[in-house]
């Protein structure tokens, strides 16, 4: 069979845009704990010493934005000045605006609403015109490709050991990157593993090398898959101390391919962090990814790619597509029906079986938006795997 590398990245939280990314959705909590009705667009951006936090927000309700930032801030570990950022001082801007009329007219109430299909379901349009995809695979127990999920859990075991004080000498900015050598279309091993970490000038580099392959990436990677060709690139360019926004800046929504599937799999046109789930750039994702899952656990297919297009203030997808690469044991024009009969993809249908007028959205934005089974995550719930099989007859 033929071999093939496949490689994928992550970030952990204190990367400068994953802090940018986990503070525009700790605005939208804040607020949708509050209205769960408001339609929330949140962007933040930071460099030295400075963070912005900007967008259109139309709400009822009132919340503290500089208050909310310093805590992500601090959550994060920028809370003194030697990290190079620091939440308690650090300059920070508001520039809020309320969503355009033009907008909301649609979303709520939408153009079949208008034209007389007075259901329920119909009333809440649109936020935009854009495409979404879903996609899942049997390659791993969460239905994520191997490199991509291998490269979150070691940003997250790299965050954790960190807030345990385990190496005192490590700062919250970090990358992981894994690449996987595949037979076929099978994973067989890992061929390469980069981390790089944020640290103090007190450690030397022998140090932290040894540190990070023991105690993060021997603790994170199978070690069937690991064999005597691995190589491992720990802080390749031998020193990282000037880190965080100090480092680079940072922008919500510029790591979309970390948020989604490592790259295996396609992405629509928008990020998710900051926005309400009546973007549909947001919740349609969430939803197309429940479907994949659930058609992948059926065993309709080993890999699944579900994409949608939608038209501003429009409840119905202009298109649904559905992509198996050849593995699917059923056709993709079968499968797309049993998909129509079990799923409903106007946004007042996925917001609502999805339940996602919730305060869920921060969690969400470090460590990908897919493959985490954790509370909240309603969207990679097994639910609908009989009604599938019993679609498809």
């Amino acid at each position: 069979m033929a071999r093939r590398l496949f490689t994928s990245e992550s970030v952990t939280e204190g990367h400068p845009d994953k802090l940018c990314d986990q503070i525009s959705d700790a605005v939208l909590d804040a607020i949708i704990a509050k209205d769960p009705n408001a339609h929330v667009a949140c962007e933040t951006f930071c460099t030295t010493g400075l963070l912005t936090v900007m967008g259109e927000i139309t709400t009822n309700c009132y919340v503290d934005i500089q208050k909310i930032a310093r805590q992500v801030i601090c959550d994060i570990g920028y809370d003194r000045a030697e990290m190079g950022f620091n939440g308690n001082t650090c300059g920070i801007l508001t520039a809020i605006d309320e969503q355009s009329g033009d907008i909301a007219m649609g979303v709520n109430k939408s153009y079949e609403y208008k034209d007389g299909e007075e259901d329920e379901a119909n009333l809440r349009g649109a936020g935009d015109q854009g495409i979404m995809f879903g996609y899942a695979c049997n390659e791993t127990p969460e239905y994520m490709p191997l490199a991509t999920s291998l490269a979150h859990k070691l940003a997250m075991k790299l965050a954790a050991v960190r807030k345990e004080g385990r190496y005192e000498y490590l700062c919250p900015d970090g990358k992981s990157q894994v690449t996987v050598e595949y037979e076929g279309d099978k994973p067989v091993r890992v061929d390469t593993v980069v981390l790089s970490t944020q640290h103090k000038d007190t450690v030397s580099l022998e140090q932290l090398r040894e540190d990070m392959i023991q105690g993060v990436i021997l603790e994170v990677i199978p070690d069937e898959l690991i064999d005597d060709k691995t190589r491992f690139f720990i802080n390749p360019t031998g020193r990282f101390v000037i880190g965080g926004p100090q480092g680079d800046t940072g922008l919500t929504g510029r790591k979309i391919i970390v948020d989604t599937y490592g790259g295996a799999a396609r992405h629509g046109g928008g990020a998710f962090s900051g926005k309400d789930p009546t973007k549909v750039d947001r919740s349609a994702a969430y939803a197309l990814r429940h479907i994949a899952k659930n058609v992948v656990a059926a065993g309709l297919a080993d890999r699944c790619e579900i994409q949608a297009g939608y038209a501003i203030g429009v409840a119905k997808p202009v298109s649904v597509m559905v992509e198996t690469f050849g593995t699917g044991k059923y056709t993709n024009e079968e499968i797309e029906e049993a998909i129509n009969k079990v799923f409903d993809l106007r946004p007042y249908c996925i917001i609502r079986d999805l339940d996602l007028l919730k305060p869920i959205y921060r969690r969400t934005a470090a460590y990908g938006h897919f493959g985490r089974e954790e509370e909240g995550f309603t969207w990679e719930k097994l639910d609908k795997v009989e009604e599938l099989k019993a679609a498809i007859g």
